[in-house]
């Protein structure tokens, strides 16, 4: 038995390895692939059992077929809709689902829904087939796919909810929830440590109530009252959702959170936001004052050329950018940074 190692120091396993991708032709980025080779040659040689086994092998299939789906519309926005199954079609709210995603879709985004009934069928049917993923799940109790996705491409199927909490939030570039049950807290709860912890990028995080309603209301006074007075959160982790009871004004907030603002990336323990346009020097100077606290010790914000590590994204090369000494942690106050930047004036 050969004892494996991540580096390349297998001998005759690394060649076999390296031959078997030069026989099947055409993978890219050989260097991951080979690792994830030897993760399941070293997972078999380590006596799991084949439950375990059988979650690997699942886990890798669904990701697999994941990045196939949503691969041929990575340039296209997303915004992934919560909500309840059990809404039925007569309650305002689920009316109110289908504009939204109507007016998503208008607006030039595509809808990812659980592909269930209630709210994600009404999201799904406001948006059109033509613009909405399904990422439906496996119970023991039968869940077939809303009308809408019935036969739709774009429609995954998965037996474990982590894989498909995973594709809800990593193809998104907005969250919108409406109100519903444990599970729509979940993603909520879920959604909302993502981004406090900085371990998935700032988004827009909606939370939609009919005119009137009072589920996203008492759920805010929780936070307040249970979460913020002990000081088990901070005020600016507020900052990264917003609550609404107009389709209208849920739509023009995570229109705005692009307007000038379009993606970031960590490079060397540095911050590069990537703009859609530049900002003038004396707007640069305001973010620096404002934002101090959230920088480095001696850091600062500023204008910048790409970095040569920013090369393997060519389509964003000529994109402005600042550079920030983040500190890695106040990610509340980083979505207050990215609505300054956006608040300002374009400059070309």
């Amino acid at each position: 038995m050969i004892d494996l190692h991540f580096t390349r120091t297998n001998g005759t396993a690394d060649k076999a390895i390296d031959d078997l991708m030069d026989l099947v032709g055409n993978v890219s980025h050989p260097e991951l692939v080979r690792e994830m080779i030897l993760a399941a040659l070293k997972a078999g040689q380590e006596n799991n059992d084949r439950a375990h086994m059988k979650l690997m092998n699942t886990t890798m299939k669904e990701m697999r077929f994941t990045g196939k789906m949503f691969g041929p519309y990575s340039h296209i926005r997303k915004v992934t809709v919560f909500g309840s199954a059990r809404t039925e079609k007569d309650e305002p709210i689920y009316d109110i689902a289908v504009n939204f995603g109507k007016k998503l879709a208008d607006s030039g985004y595509m809808v990812i829904t659980g592909g269930g009934p209630g709210i994600m069928q009404a999201a799904n049917e406001g948006a059109g087939p033509e613009h909405s993923f399904g990422v439906n799940i496996q119970l023991p109790f039968e869940q077939k796919p809303n009308p809408v996705l019935m036969g739709n491409p774009r429609l995954i199927t998965y037996k474990y909810f982590f894989n498909r909490k995973v594709a809800f939030l990593k193809e998104a570039d907005a969250v919108a929830l409406f109100p519903g049950g444990f599970g729509t807290l979940d993603e909520a709860m879920e959604t909302l440590t993502l981004l406090q912890t900085g371990k998935h990028d700032p988004l827009p995080l909606v939370l939609v109530d009919e005119p009137g309603g009072t589920y996203w209301s008492r759920w805010l006074r929780f936070l307040n009252e249970e979460l913020m007075s002990p000081d088990y959160i901070d005020d600016y982790d507020f900052n990264l959702f917003e609550c609404f009871d107009s389709i209208d004004d849920a739509v023009s907030s995570i229109n705005h959170f692009y307007s000038r603002y379009h993606s970031l990336r960590y490079v060397n323990g540095k911050l590069v936001i990537r703009l859609n346009s530049g900002i003038d020097h004396l707007s640069l100077q305001t973010l620096n004052e404002k934002f101090r606290n959230i920088l480095k010790p001696d850091g600062n914000i500023y204008m910048a050329d790409p970095l040569p590590e920013e090369a393997d994204e060519p389509e964003l090369i000529n994109k402005p950018r600042l550079v920030a000494d983040f500190n890695l942690r106040d990610f509340g106050r980083l979505r207050g940074l990215i609505d300054e930047i956006n608040s300002y004036e374009n400059t070309n």
